[in-house]
């Protein structure tokens, strides 16, 4: 009987991992994923869509389904349903690793800003400008929905919902971005100010570039820890070796 390997996904690098995994003879691949996103790009293999109904109904799953082995390959800010997956498999006594793509790093020129939270960007953004160019996705918007003296332009994969900052233009756009198409943007909004969160990967980064070309300051929201004692691979190959040596 093949080993089952359950990757929780959602991100690119899960894409790659499900494709390297699905080609490892002795190995049955089921990518879960969370169905935030209207149209996700399906990796190979099974894949389930939805939530397990927290840490209990995932390990629940995990013994139904017996999962051998646990790699949350989640986005750098599903901080939730990576602490329900160290539970979970803690509860079933299968092994978990992480897969985090590593995070961005200022180089010279940046002005960079971290905060810990979006609301701690909220209250920092009056100092620093005025036309905010929004690249934190569409979830957490409430935090900036009180600040009706700035202007925003909100980068997201899909629609926006209430509350939301009353200034607002929404480019629905999927990334990756060109640092041309960045700085066009940039320069034809008049932006003064970008808030991201450190998602890391490359796919995303040109806005970075342009912001520092503009000289403008970027408001970095840091991300959440990986829950303490799970293995950290930073790179789909990197977790695929890891898991060989979790793996009885």
């Amino acid at each position: 009987m093949p080993l089952h390997i359950l990757v929780l996904g959602g991100t690119t690098e899960a894409r790659r991992l499900a494709e390297d995994l699905v080609d490892v003879d002795g190995l049955r691949v089921t990518s879960s994923l969370a169905g935030r996103v209207a149209q996700p790009r399906l990796p190979p293999g099974e894949v389930r869509v939805g939530g397990f109904g927290g840490a209990e109904g995932m390990a629940e799953w995990l013994r139904a389904h017996h999962v051998d082995a646990v790699i949350d390959a989640t986005h750098p800010f599903a901080g939730t349903i990576s602490f329900h997956a160290a539970s979970a498999a803690a509860a079933v006594h299968v092994p978990l690793l992480a897969l985090r793509r590593p995070g961005w790093v200022p180089v010279e020129g940046d002005r960079w800003h971290a905060v810990e939270s979006l609301a701690a960007a909220a209250r920092l953004l009056p100092e620093l400008g005025r036309r905010v160019f929004l690249t934190t996705g569409r979830v957490g918007l409430a935090a900036f929905a009180g600040l009706d003296s700035l202007w925003f332009l909100m980068r997201s994969v899909d629609a926006p919902e209430a509350p939301c900052p009353p200034r607002m233009e929404v480019l629905l756009e999927r990334g990756p971005f060109s640092l041309e198409g960045e700085r066009e943007l940039i320069r034809r909004h008049r932006v003064d100010v970008l808030v991201t969160k450190d998602s890391g990967g490359d796919a995303t980064a040109p806005k970075l570039t342009a912001a520092r070309e503009a000289g403008i300051p970027v408001v970095v929201v840091r991300r959440p820890p990986v829950p303490p004692g799970v293995p950290v691979a930073g790179t789909p190959k990197e977790a695929l070796d890891l898991l060989r040596a979790l793996l009885p």
